[in-house]
């Protein structure tokens, strides 16, 4: 669970799954909200831990991408469950406010 604490780390890995290699740029406009320091403090955790790479071009101006590892993309599989649960979650939830919404707004008999 250390691996993946914090509240980015996760978005962090969805991100790079769902869109390949991303600059760092590319990585904040995906991820509203979350700020410089914090996104540059999970991306180093995460390449310490092994679930990213970060590829230094040398170019001018300098370019860095990061992309997930196989280590990153088997954890992204394993966290695949998990967001299933969440999103039967939310459905659930969401038609369970709706019914307790209408029954509020019914006319009393």
């Amino acid at each position: 669970m250390d691996v993946v604490s914090g509240k980015w780390k996760v978005l962090i890995l969805w991100e790079l799954h769902h869109h390949g290699a991303r600059r760092f740029a590319e990585l904040r406009r995906g991820l509203p909200g979350v700020s410089e320091k914090m996104l540059i403090q999970h991306l180093r955790e995460m390449e310490t831990d092994g679930l990213i790479h970060r590829e230094v071009y040398r170019e001018v101006p300098p370019k860095v991408e990061y992309s997930l590892t196989e280590h990153g993309i088997s954890l992204n599989t394993a966290l695949a469950a998990l967001g299933e649960w969440g999103s039967a979650r939310i459905q659930r939830i969401g038609a369970e406010k709706v019914l307790a919404q209408a029954a509020e707004e019914a006319p009393s008999a």
